[in-house]
């Protein structure tokens, strides 16, 4: 199985999938802590892939998306964006709006607290 074809299947697997260098336990980067630690706080079940794990995997999710850097969050199979995305979408709710719209679980009042301490 190529990387490209791992990838699709994760993705079309799982609802919520965070392509991050370490995992959700133990991220490996600020970036990927940043993100994985928006989805924890907020609830939401998710699956990591390490891409540090595998060097073929790591440059496939950047090949797959067009997209140059890691983290990368994929909802029902499509990709919503990297770090910056995922914190701007954060804290204009347009991230609960979207795992509102597709079905995804989450603590609205934790999204809430986020945006309530990012504004002070």
């Amino acid at each position: 199985m190529t990387a490209q074809d791992q990838i699709r299947e994760t993705i079309n697997q799982n609802d919520v999938v965070l392509f991050m260098k370490g995992t959700a336990q133990m991220p490996q980067c600020g970036f990927s802590s940043r993100v994985a630690g928006v989805l924890n706080y907020m609830g939401v079940a998710f699956k990591d892939v390490n891409v540090l794990a595998d060097p073929e995997l790591r440059q496939g999710i950047k090949d797959f998306s067009d997209w140059p850097t890691i983290p990368q969050l994929y909802v029902k199979g499509e990709f919503v964006g990297g770090c910056d995305i995922i914190t701007e979408m954060t804290l204009s709710g347009e991230l609960d709006t979207l795992f509102a719209n597709q079905g995804i679980a989450f603590d609205q009042e934790a999204a809430d607290k986020i945006r309530q301490a990012n504004a002070e």
